[in-house]
C-alpha cells in the first residue's frame, strides 16, 4: 500500500474524481487535498499542499492535476524536497521514477484521457528508483536546492 496525496485545480478536478476511488480500490491510502468542485480556482495552493504532504512524510508520493500539468509541476517543485515530474506519457513516468526518484507526479487532464492517466499512475507507482549513478545526480539536485535556499 502506498500513501498518496492528490490535489487538482478545476481543470484536473474530474480526473482526480476518477483516480481517487480507483486508487483506493487498489488498496492505496489516498488523501484528497482538493479542489472539491469544477469551479475555477488557482492551482498553486493545492499543489503546494500535496508537495508539503510528501515532504512532511504524510504521503509516500503525490499526484497533482491540472489542464496541462505544467503549472502544477512548477508549483509542487517550489516545495523543498519535492521532485515533481510532468508525465503525460508512459516513458516519462517510468524515467521520472527510475532515474530521477520523482516523488510527485503531475499530469494534464486536458492532455491525457482517463485510460492513459490510469496507466501513467500505475507505472509511476510501480517503478522503483534505480539508484546507482542516478543517486549521485539526485543528490546533486538536492544540493542545488539546499544551496539556493540558504540551508
Amino acid at each position: 500500500m502506498t500513501r498518496i496525496a492528490i490535489g487538482a485545480d478545476h481543470a484536473g478536478y474530474e480526473l482526480k474524481q476518477h483516480l481517487v476511488p480507483r486508487l483506493r480500490g487498489l488498496g492505496h491510502e489516498v488523501t484528497d487535498l482538493g479542489t472539491n468542485s469544477a469551479e475555477s480556482v488557482d492551482y498553486p495552493p493545492y499543489c503546494a499542499a500535496v508537495g508539503r504532504a510528501v515532504r512532511n512524510g504524510e504521503a509516500d508520493l503525490g499526484i497533482v492535476l491540472g489542464g496541462s500539468g505544467q503549472g502544477e509541476q512548477l508549483a509542487a517543485n517550489k516545495v523543498h524536497g519535492v521532485r515533481a515530474a510532468l508525465c503525460n506519457d508512459l516513458y516519462t513516468a517510468r524515467m521520472a521514477r527510475s532515474h530521477n526518484d520523482a516523488n510527485v507526479l503531475s499530469m494534464g487532464a486536458r492532455v491525457v484521457g482517463e485510460g492513459l492517466a490510469e496507466e501513467i499512475v500505475d507505472l509511476f507507482l510501480a517503478t522503483p528508483f534505480e539508484g546507482g549513478r542516478h543517486q549521485r545526480r539526485v543528490e546533486q539536485l538536492m544540493a542545488i536546492e539546499a544551496e539556493e535556499s540558504g540551508n
